[in-house]
């Protein structure tokens, strides 16, 4: 299956020097899943031609606000309504979770009660999960088409479903702790982040998570959507 890989952000540099921009993490993360990539740069205002080209769609993590002004923001709510519509296969991480759920009628804002940074536990249709994430914003009202699978008593809508199509996750599926380790190193210094957190995300870089199950899952997700 052909996936798309519509890249919303760039990596720090410190860790894409070592392990690549978000595209390259999401191939090593579906590794051995029977899926190739190809991957435009829409945060840089490369758009596919058509949501025809890939048999999927995959939309990443990023700096940016999904409620902020940016040029590529607009035309990415309008393509995310077109493969609603088509009922194309569709994924979504952290930023592409936040930016579906705006495209399509949802509420997207800083949360009060701050970062998430490092590893979360989540209970996701009954099971309970460990996933790195690293951000504030969260969605606080999902679209009346979206039902809620994920939570955790951080983030109450962190995995949403819409019809059999489009899943959308807030952590970080693509993140492992060699790629944490590497964020924490660039960016753990910046005054923006709480210091306590970012201690406590490097406290926990040796424990196991669930990102190779959580994988498996949203492969099989893309592979059994129907248009």
């Amino acid at each position: 299956m052909h996936i798309g890989i519509l890249q919303c952000g760039h990596t720090p540099e410190a860790v894409s020097e070592v392990h690549g921009d978000f595209d390259a993490l999401f191939e090593t993360l579906f590794d051995g899943q029977g899926l190739t990539f190809s991957t435009w740069d829409v945060v840089d205002m490369d758009f596919p031609a058509t949501i025809h080209e890939a048999d999927g769609w995959l939309l990443t993590g990023s700096r940016h606000g999904a409620y902020e002004e940016h040029a590529f923001i607009p035309a990415l709510k309008d393509f995310i309504r077109e493969l609603n519509s088509a009922r194309k296969p569709v994924i979504g991480i952290c930023f592409g979770h936040q930016i579906v759920a705006e495209a399509l009628g949802g509420r997207v804002e800083k949360f009060a009660g701050g970062w998430a940074i490092g590893r979360h536990g989540y209970v996701i249709d009954g099971e309970e999960v460990h996933l790195n994430a690293w951000h504030q914003d969260q969605v606080i009202e999902p679209p009346d088409s979206a039902r809620t699978v994920g939570s955790s008593p951080f983030c109450e809508h962190a995995v949403l479903v819409y019809g059999n199509h489009i899943m959308t996750v807030q952590p970080h599926p693509e993140i492992s702790n060699d790629v944490l380790s590497a964020y924490l190193e660039s960016r753990g210094q910046d005054p923006i982040f709480p210091r306590d957190k970012i201690n406590t995300a490097r406290a926990m870089l040796g424990s196991l998570g669930d990102e190779p199950r959580l994988a498996t899952r949203l492969a099989r997700f893309l592979k059994d959507a129907r248009p």
